[in-house]
C-alpha cells in the first residue's frame, strides 16, 4: 500500500491525528462481535475511503482479505467444538478427534472473518490517506534514528518492488525456458544491498549524526485536526457504552434491538461527520 495524496478532509488533517482516527476505528471493530455492527463499520470505512478519494485502493484490500475471511470460517468450523446445531459429522480424524461441524461455529467464523475485513479496510485507508513521511516527522523527537530507518524502509520497499517487476518483465522477453523465481529474488536482494551501501555513503557525506537537528516548528491545530480527533474520541466513547448483546455459543444469538441500531447509527455519524467539512481541501 502506498500513500495517495488527495484533496480530502482526512488528508488535510495532520498525520498523527489521521493515524489515531484510523487506529481508533480498527480498535472499535475489535471491541464488537455483533455482525450488524461489524457490517456497519465496514460500510463506514468504505464510505470514508470514498470521501477521501481512495475507495478503489481500500476496496482492493478488502478483496485481497476475502480469502483470509473464508479461511477463518473454515478453520473455526473445524476447530470449534461448541454449538448445539450439528450440520455435518466428519467422523474421527487422527490427532483431532471427532469432528462435528456446527452452525454456530460456522456463524462465529463468519463474524471473525468480517472483523478481519474491517481491520484490513481500516489499515488500507491508513496507508492510502495518512502521509507516512509526516507521521515519521511527528515522532522524530522520540526516536530520530528509528524514524529515519523507517522512512528509508517505506521509501525503498516500493522501489525494490518496481525493480522486481522490471526484472520479471525482462526475463519474460528472453527466449527459452524462464529462470526460476529465486533468481529474481536473488537479483533484487543484491540490488537492495547495493542501494543500502549507496544510502549509507550519502548519509555520511551529508554529515548525518554530526549536524544539529532543525528546530521544531509548532503547527497550529486546524479544524480538520480537531474534527478527526473529536471523532476518534467519540468512537471510543460509543464503543465503551454501547448496549450491544451477542452470544456465539452454545446457540448463536445476535439480537437486532434498539440499542444495536442506535450504536450502528452513532458509530456511522461519529466516523463520517468530519468528512462533511471540505473547506480548505480543494474541489
Amino acid at each position: 500500500m502506498i500513500f495517495l495524496p488527495r484533496a480530502s478532509p482526512l488528508h488535510a488533517a495532520r498525520a498523527a491525528v489521521g493515524s489515531a482516527w484510523c487506529v481508533a476505528l480498527a480498535g472499535v471493530a475489535l471491541s464488537f462481535e455483533h455482525p450488524l455492527v461489524l457490517a456497519t463499520l465496514l460500510a463506514v470505512v468504505l464510505a470514508a475511503a470514498a470521501a477521501a478519494h481512495v475507495a478503489r485502493r481500500v476496496a482492493l484490500a478488502v478483496l485481497v482479505g476475502l480469502p483470509l475471511a473464508l479461511a477463518w470460517i473454515l478453520i473455526n468450523a473445524l476447530v470449534a467444538r461448541e454449538g448445539l446445531t450439528v450440520v455435518a459429522r466428519l467422523g474421527e480424524v487422527p490427532a483431532l478427534g471427532r469432528l462435528d461441524v456446527t452452525a454456530e461455529a460456522i456463524a462465529y467464523g463468519g463474524v471473525l472473518g468480517l472483523r478481519a475485513l474491517v481491520i484490513f479496510a481500516c489499515f488500507a485507508l491508513h496507508s492510502a490517506a495518512v502521509d507516512p513521511d509526516a507521521l515519521l516527522r511527528a515522532f522524530r523527537r522520540l526516536g530520530f534514528r528509528s524514524a529515519l530507518t523507517a522512512a528509508l524502509a517505506t521509501r525503498l520497499v516500493p522501489v525494490l518492488a518496481r525493480d522486481a517487476r522490471r526484472l520479471h518483465d525482462a526475463q519474460r522477453c528472453r527466449a527459452g525456458a524462464p529462470a526460476p523465481r529465486r533468481a529474481v529474488v536473488r537479483a533484487v536482494a543484491a540490488g537492495a544491498l547495493d542501494r543500502a551501501v549507496d544510502v549509507a555513503a550519502t548519509l555520511e557525506v551529508r554529515g548525518y549524526g554530526v549536524a544539529r537537528r532543525p528546530a521544531r516548528v509548532r503547527r497550529p491545530w486546524s479544524r480538520h485536526d480537531l474534527a478527526f480527533a473529536a471523532s476518534a474520541v467519540a468512537l471510543v466513547a460509543v464503543a465503551a457504552v454501547a448496549p450491544v448483546t451477542f452470544q456465539a455459543y452454545p446457540s448463536f444469538a445476535a439480537p437486532v434491538d434498539a440499542g444495536t441500531l442506535a450504536t450502528c447509527g452513532a458509530l456511522a455519524l461519529c466516523a463520517l461527520l468530519p468528512f462533511a467539512d471540505r473547506r480548505g481541501v480543494g474541489p
